[in-house]
């Protein structure tokens, strides 16, 4: 079996972030097997054309937007994370402690 690129494993690590739900840069990198890889979450968000991927859902550790305050990003992101029933305020989520693997996250009891 062939082993996916770091990209390819960021990318599904986003793509699986249910909906109404978030990480922070450093989750996903441990999600897609990369621990300690936050600044190249960020790089390869930075990078990508995907208007599918769910970028929006993907925030630094402490819930807060990481684009500059009020730029088109930061109110981009904050609508799209609206629209999906998550609360922003003043650009930040409140964060959740991240459960111990995407299947627990995906099929575990509700907090």
């Amino acid at each position: 079996m062939d082993q996916l690129s770091a990209e390819a494993r960021i990318l599904a690590a986003i793509r699986a972030i249910p909906r109404g739900r978030v990480a922070g840069y450093g989750e996903v990198a441990r999600r897609a097997g990369l621990p300690g890889r936050a600044r190249l979450v960020a790089r390869i968000l930075a990078g990508n054309g995907d208007d599918a991927l769910p970028w929006h859902r993907v925030l630094r550790s402490d819930g807060r937007i990481a684009f500059a305050e009020n730029s088109r990003g930061w109110r981009e992101q904050a609508r799209r994370l609206r629209a999906e029933g998550v609360e922003v305020v003043r650009g930040r989520v409140r964060m959740v402690r991240p459960d111990a693997d995407l299947d627990a996250a995906l099929w575990g009891p509700s907090a």
